[in-house]
């Protein structure tokens, strides 16, 4: 299940996307103002959002430049939703980093189309693209994962499920998932197992990451699930 942030200052118009996308099959999280935006954002990043050009006090414009000036939102995919048709402004969003740009009114099936487009083309990217955190280093293609310590590179030995695991959070980091929502991701929905299967596969990536000094990379968030947080820059080695 994807999550999507969306942020519109119109209630109307906010519930009317979010019943909609809910019953698509999204995860909503909604948000009235740049502030509430920020927030959710600070607190876990969604897998897209839907942002409002025109909101009290700060504009969707300055938060998108705000997020693709910050390493951990530069990669968040943005559409930028807004009453505004001219071209000058469709180009003034997609330079400030929107992803894509639709203009009010819009009908809900060009909205899905438009969110299933983008999270399609950030797929591709997840699944075939080297990916590094903290010196940990992940390639899909040799199926390996390093890190470097001092001059040397050691390899981590992870079993098929923890491999696959590590890549859903190395290229999602900072969003926490629920035990429900990794077995949809990573081992998919059509596989029918208790979802504290995942508690022993994350002890056992735990256990795996240790002699790279890599297991607090995943963390444990009480009541919600699991993450993947970069370690403090004085950790990487």
């Amino acid at each position: 299940m994807s999550a999507v942030l969306v942020v519109e200052d119109e209630a109307a118009i906010a519930e009317l996307i979010s019943l909609n996308l809910r019953h698509a099959g999204y995860e909503v999280t909604l948000a009235s103002s740049a502030e509430q935006a920020q927030a959710a954002i600070d607190k876990v990043l969604p897998d897209l959002v839907l942002l409002d050009w025109m909101l009290p006090g700060q504009s969707g414009l300055q938060l998108a430049l705000r997020w693709r000036g910050d390493p951990r939102t530069r990669g968040l995919p943005v559409i930028m939703l807004t009453a505004r048709s001219d071209e000058a402004d469709k180009i003034s969003g997609l330079d400030a980093g929107a992803d894509d740009y639709l203009t009010k009114p819009f009908s809900t099936k060009e909205l899905l189309a438009r969110i299933r487009a983008l999270l399609r083309r950030q797929a591709p990217e997840a699944v075939n693209t080297t990916v590094e955190v903290s010196g940990l280093r992940l390639d899909p293609s040799t199926h390996r994962v390093t890190r470097r310590m001092g001059e040397t590179a050691l390899e981590v030995k992870l079993g098929p499920t923890e491999f696959r695991l590590l890549h859903f959070f190395m290229a999602h980091p900072e969003r926490v998932y629920s035990r429900a929502q990794l077995l949809d991701r990573v081992w998919g929905d059509h596989v029918f197992i208790e979802e504290r299967t995942v508690d022993v596969h994350i002890k056992r990536l735990r256990e795996a990451l240790g002699p790279v000094q890599c297991a607090p990379l995943v963390e444990t968030v009480r009541g919600a699930g699991y993450r993947l947080t970069p370690l403090p820059d004085g950790q990487a080695i």
